[in-house]
C-alpha cells in the first residue's frame, strides 16, 4: 500500500546552476528593494553552510520539474507572491509594474510554467483544477488556499469528487492542495487545515495526506508527485503545509539533502536514538509539533527518550513503524503528541494504527488539546501556555499522559 519509493534528488550541481538562473532579472528590471535584498541573499543557499528554507526547496522542485519535461500549473489566493511572501514567483517592476517570472525565461525547461491568483471562491477553482488535471494529466497542477480552513468552501468538491472520483468512475487525478496550518495563537480561523477530513476520507488509497518538518521533504514529495503522474499509482496529494516554520532554520535543508534520496514517510529525530536500549519512551508526531519539539530537545538529558515524525498520516506507514518500534528492547511508552484539539488533527485516525504497531501489548497514549467544538483559542497568551504545556508533557519523564487525557 501506498506510493513505491522513489528517488527524487536532482544533482547538485544542476540545482546550483537552476539557483543562479532564478536571478538572473531582465536588464533594467528594478525589484523593490526590499524583496530583492531577500531573493539575493538565495546566491548563499549553495555555498558553505548554506541553508535552503522552504520557499527556495519549492521553486527549485518547480524548476527541475519542468526541466525533467512536465509542465506546472499553480493557482491559489495569493500565490503569485506567497500568503507569508515567501514564494515571490511573479515579480513587479517597481517603477512601471511590468511582471516578470524566472521560471517562465529557465534556460533548460522543456516543459511550461504558469502561476495564478485566484478569487476567494474555493469550490470553482477547485472545481475547475481538479477538471484541468483530469483532463491533462500531464501537468503537475496544485491548488493553494490562503489559510487551510479556507478550504472549508470547497468540501463539496473534495467530497463528491477529489476523494471518490477513482472509486466511482475510474477518474484518476494527482491534483496537489496546499493547505497552511500550524497553531501560532491566530485564533480559530487562520489555524487548522481540517486534516481530520481528509483522513476521514482517506480509504482503499485515495489520496495521500502530509504533514512535513523539514524543506527537504517537501522538495521530494512534489518531485515523487510530479514523476508519478503519469503511472497507475497516480493519486491526489493533499499537504499541511507550514506558516512560521516557513523560514525557520531547523525546517531549512542542507542542499546535499536536495541533491540525494527520495521523500521518507517516517524521520527520526536527530542526535536521539542512538542507543536503543536506552530509549523507553517514543513520541509520535508530525508536522510543526515535529519542530516545536525538536527546539526543546537536549540530547544528554533525553537520552531515555526518541521521536518519530509521522511525515505521511495516509497511507499510514504501518510496516516501518513497526520495525522502527520493535527495535527499543526496553520501550515502554508510545504517545502520539499534537498541538490540536483531541477531536481534530489525526489522533482518531492513527490511534488504531500505532496500536496495530506498537510491540508487547503497549497501547498509545494522548497528550494534546482537550477536545473543543472550535479548532483553537482566540487569545494568544492562552495558547502559548497550552502549547508549552503540551511540549512539557511529552519531555517530561513523570507525565503518564493515557487516552483519558483531552477528554471533556
Amino acid at each position: 500500500m501506498g506510493i513505491p519509493q522513489i528517488e527524487t534528488g536532482v544533482p547538485i550541481e544542476i540545482l546550483r546552476k537552476i539557483n543562479s538562473e532564478l536571478l538572473n532579472w531582465p536588464e533594467g528590471f528594478n525589484v523593490f528593494n526590499k524583496l530583492e535584498k531577500i531573493l539575493q541573499r538565495r546566491k548563499d543557499a549553495f555555498s558553505k553552510g548554506g541553508k535552503i528554507d522552504w520557499g527556495l526547496a519549492e521553486t527549485l522542485a518547480f524548476a527541475s520539474i519542468i526541466t525533467d519535461g512536465t509542465p506546472v500549473r499553480l493557482t491559489g489566493q495569493d500565490s503569485e507572491r506567497g500568503t507569508f511572501a515567501q514564494r515571490n514567483l511573479v515579480l513587479h517592476e517597481s517603477e512601471t509594474g511590468e511582471q516578470f517570472s524566472p521560471l517562465h525565461v529557465l534556460p533548460g525547461a522543456k516543459a511550461s510554467f504558469s502561476i495564478h491568483n485566484s478569487p476567494l471562491s474555493e469550490a470553482a477553482v477547485v472545481g475547475f483544477e481538479y477538471g484541468y488535471n483530469v483532463f491533462a494529466p500531464e501537468t503537475l497542477v496544485l491548488w493553494e488556499a490562503q489559510y487551510g480552513d479556507f478550504a472549508n468552501a470547497a468540501q463539496v468538491l473534495f467530497d463528491q469528487f477529489v476523494a471518490a472520483g477513482r472509486a466511482k468512475w475510474g477518474q484518476k487525478s494527482g491534483l496537489v492542495m496546499l493547505l497552511p496550518h500550524g497553531y501560532e495563537g491566530q485564533g480559530p480561523e487562520h489555524s487548522s487545515g481540517r486534516v481530520e477530513r481528509f483522513l476521514t476520507l482517506a480509504a482503499e488509497n485515495n489520496w495521500t495526506v502530509a504533514n512535513l518538518s523539514s524543506a527537504a521533504q517537501y522538495f521530494h514529495i512534489l518531485r515523487r508527485q510530479a514523476a508519478i503522474l503519469r503511472k497507475e499509482a497516480v493519486r491526489p496529494l493533499v499537504l499541511m503545509t507550514p506558516k512560521s516554520l516557513l523560514r525557520n532554520t531547523t525546517v531549512a535543508a542542507d542542499p546535499q539533502q536536495l541533491a540525494e534520496g527520495s521523500f521518507k514517510p517516517i524521520i527520526e529525530q536527530p542526535e536521539l536514538g542512538g542507543q536503543p536500549e536506552k530509549v523507553e519512551r517514543v513520541v509520535l508526531c508530525t508536522g510543526k509539533m515535529s519542530i516545536d519539539i525538536a527546539e526543546k530537545i537536549q540530547p544528554e538529558e533525553h537520552g531515555w527518550l526518541h521521536v518519530l515524525r509521522i511525515e505521511e498520516i495516509y497511507p499510514f506507514p504501518l510496516e516501518q513503524l513497526k520495525e522502527k518500534l520493535g527495535s527499543y528492547p526496553n520501550l515502554k511508552e508510545i504517545f502520539w503528541v499534537q498541538e490540536e484539539p483531541k477531536n481534530m488533527g489525526a489522533w482518531t485516525f492513527v490511534e488504531p494504527r500505532i496500536n496495530e504497531a506498537a510491540p508487547n501489548g503497549l497501547e498509545v497514549s494522548y497528550f494534546g488539546r482537550r477536545r473543543r467544538s472550535s479548532p483553537a483559542e482566540g487569545d494568544p497568551n492562552i495558547h502559548k501556555l497550552e502549547q508549552a504545556r503540551i511540549i512539557n508533557d511529552a519531555l517530561t519523564r513523570t507525565n503518564g499522559g493515557g487516552n483519558e487525557n483531552g477528554r471533556d
